[in-house]
């Protein structure tokens, strides 16, 4: 019985990580996106003139 609560607190321990770990780069992922586009579109502007 105290093995399993052992291993449910770990698991949920290990997918709350997990999770975080996801989200994270999820953002960071779609931040550098964003930072190329805002510098594409400058550059563009910039080539037009």
């Amino acid at each position: 019985m105290k093995n399993k609560k052992f291993a449910l607190v770990i698991g949920i321990i290990s997918a709350v990580a997990a999770l975080s770990a996801a989200l994270t780069a999820f953002f960071i992922v779609k931040d550098k996106q964003k930072k190329d586009d805002e510098e594409l579109m400058e550059y563009l502007d910039s080539s037009i003139e």
